[in-house]
């Protein structure tokens, strides 16, 4: 979402007469798009902004993001920052920089034309803020409650990204699976963006389990340009805990979610995030998400060790597993993580597969990803395959999280 954000900062800031500076202490005007989920994020900040300052006194520096209304952040780098921003408030920006003449219009900052960092895969932002307010997150706080963008809106942005040739429209908000406009819920808009004309598949980030319907797996299975992956963040594998993290469903509920989601689309990848280190979770509540991963067999999971955030209902409580021993619990799920991804990434041994080409590596070989999400690696000799194309390739290696294949 952030980086979604930044698209359309830049393209609102250059509509407005600024020309991009690549480096950050020549420039006249720096935005940070800041995340404040975990707590490495928002060291970067206090670590990039006194440096920015110091090596370019007169720039003016905005704080936009999940950390641009938190006070105890605004009195930390007091008199380094020029300008805080709410992401909602993006329109007002031209009236608060100094020497650039206000443009008079005000649309809501999710109708502003982005200037999209791809040639071929682009975030299309469907809504704005949470309503959920799980116990460890900030997101509610920082961004406001939910907001989402008329279906028509997204339909046309989607239609001129296809026609300028952009092969992945990628769907976000904090909550896809609650997307509401009128009568149209997420499982409309879907069928809506995949009955569009032209050669693009779609994927969404992120859900949350409580919202992910029967009637959306359906869809999913049902429509050929969505990609056959779910991201679906478990947190926790233990109801305990996850009744104190507010997450609003059991953990029975989420394994049946997986398994309607697997036998309605076999094959399809279910990917993860979870928390370890939870306040109050013991290593035998720390059992059950050990669990979940050998039950569940993730193709991926995003592993984070858990952040006391300033605001949240969280912070009040003590953050009372020690850092290695958050390590450790990493560690131990990154182990059975690697031994499912690898068990998963052999079945495509053989097989063709429809690969989107995203880029190439320092040695000059081409990587791209599948529909289910699985990075492969383009082996062999002969012409390389462009960048921001499909091709077929015949999947030769699996490796524990990505795959080898050839043209």
């Amino acid at each position: 979402m952030n980086k979604s954000d930044s698209e359309r900062i830049a393209g609102y800031l250059e509509r407005m007469g600024l020309e991009e500076e690549p480096d950050k202490h020549r420039a006249g005007l720096v935005v940070f798009a800041t995340c404040g989920v975990r707590q490495a994020a928002e060291d970067r900040v206090y670590g990039l902004v006194p440096k920015i300052k110091k090596n370019n006194p007169e720039c003016q520096i905005v704080i936009s993001g999940c950390l641009s209304e938190r006070e105890d952040v605004k009195k930390r780098l007091d008199k380094k920052v020029d300008i805080w921003l709410p992401i909602r408030d993006l329109p007002k920006l031209d009236k608060k920089i100094k020497g650039l003449s206000a443009s008079g219009k005000r649309d809501n900052y999710l109708k502003l034309n982005p200037k999209y960092s791809s040639r071929f895969s682009a975030f299309v932002p469907i809504g704005n803020g949470c309503d959920n307010f799980c116990a460890y997150c900030v997101v509610p706080y920082a961004r406001g409650r939910e907001v989402y963008r008329p279906a028509g809106g997204i339909l046309k942005e989607v239609k001129d990204l296809v026609k300028k040739g952009y092969k992945e429209i990628i769907l976000i908000a904090q909550n896809v699976n609650s997307y509401r406009d009128g009568k149209n819920n997420f499982c409309d808009l879907l069928k809506m963006v995949n009955d569009l004309p032209g050669d693009f598949w779609i994927r969404f980030a992120t859900s949350h389990p409580k919202d992910m319907s029967e009637g959306l797996i359906k869809t999913i299975a049902g429509r050929q340009k969505i990609c056959r992956h779910i991201h679906l963040p478990a947190q926790a594998g233990d109801n305990s805990v996850l009744k104190a993290m507010n997450r609003k469903y059991t953990i029975e509920h989420y394994k049946k979610l997986i398994n309607r989601a697997r036998k309605a689309m076999p094959g399809a990848s279910i990917t993860t995030d979870i928390i370890v280190g939870f306040p109050g979770e013991t290593r035998k509540q720390f059992g059950n998400t050990k669990k979940l991963f050998r039950e569940a067999k993730f193709d991926m999971a995003y592993i984070a060790q858990y952040s006391p955030r300033p605001g949240t209902a969280a912070f009040k409580l003590r953050d009372d597993v020690l850092p290695d021993e958050k390590k450790r619990r990493e560690e131990e799920l990154m182990k059975i993580l690697r031994k499912t991804g690898l068990a998963n990434n052999r079945k495509y041994i053989g097989r063709q597969e429809r690969v989107l080409i995203e880029g190439r590596n320092k040695e000059g070989e081409c990587f791209g990803k599948t529909g289910t999400n699985k990075m492969v690696a383009v082996k062999g000799k002969g012409d390389l395959p462009a960048i921001g194309q499909f091709v077929a390739l015949k999947i030769k290696k699996a490796r524990d999280f990505g795959l080898e294949g050839e043209i």
